[in-house]
């Protein structure tokens, strides 16, 4: 049995499983991205939900493993050489379990490559800009008198949705010929600029074509469904 207890993060979240990788998270579109992904690989986990309303993730046990302080966060307890390893970023995580079981990401280098910077895109611009529109449009930001924040990026979202819909023309997934890691990364986030976000028209998004069909093949998935609800449960 693996022991995590160099992990200060299990004393207050204990693995009743320590031979599986332990999940750090919350449904929220960082969060199910690596939800979704270890649904997808069928690795067997263990999910802990952290209540970011509470400041769960800005307790000395979270800061031990993420000192960034965000969702979501693993400890995989058979590492490289078979040791424990914790990793944090949503996007390292993604490239960490693709590459330790050669799974959704492609072999050849260029299309390895190929997938990386559109895993990139999404953690630079996709998930800053659409999350900026969340605040504007939902939650505090809604409140300010000052409305050029909001429409600064609204504009930028509508700008880099036209990305994502050039890219999608001709083609099924963002990098590749296959649905893969890039487009794991960043379905949530579309998702929720048009759900959870309340921007749908905001952002135009119904003029759109790619985009939609894609985010369609996307959440037809099962792994995808079963990943956008985890972890239920702490």
């Amino acid at each position: 049995m693996a022991d995590l207890s160099a992990f200060p993060i299990t004393a207050r979240w204990p693995a009743r499983h320590p031979d599986r990788i332990q999940l750090y998270s919350l449904p929220t579109p960082n969060g199910v991205k690596v939800s979704i992904l270890l649904e997808e690989l069928g690795l067997p986990y263990e999910p802990h939900r952290i209540d970011i309303m509470k400041n769960e993730t800005w307790t000395p046990e979270f800061l031990s493993l993420n000192p960034n302080g965000k969702i979501p966060a693993i400890i995989d307890p058979d590492g490289p050489d078979g040791q424990p390893i914790g990793l944090f970023e949503s996007g390292a995580i993604l490239l960490y379990l693709a590459d330790k079981t050669g799974r959704f990401v492609p072999a050849d280098p260029a299309g390895r490559w190929e997938a990386i910077q559109w895993v990139f895109f999404q953690m630079a611009a996709i998930g800053p800009m659409f999350g900026q529109v969340g605040f504007f449009n939902k939650f505090a930001g809604k409140d300010y008198p000052d409305k050029r924040p909001l429409e600064r990026y609204v504009g930028e979202s509508r700008r880099l949705l036209g990305v994502l819909e050039a890219r999608l023309e001709g083609r099924d997934w963002l990098a590749g010929k296959d649905y893969g890691i890039a487009d794991i990364a960043t379905l949530g986030w579309v998702r929720n600029l048009i759900t959870f976000y309340e921007a749908r028209d905001l952002v135009a998004y119904d003029t759109l074509k790619n985009v939609p069909t894609w985010l369609d093949r996307c959440l037809a998935r099962p792994a995808v469904q079963r990943g956008l609800t985890l972890p239920a449960a702490g």
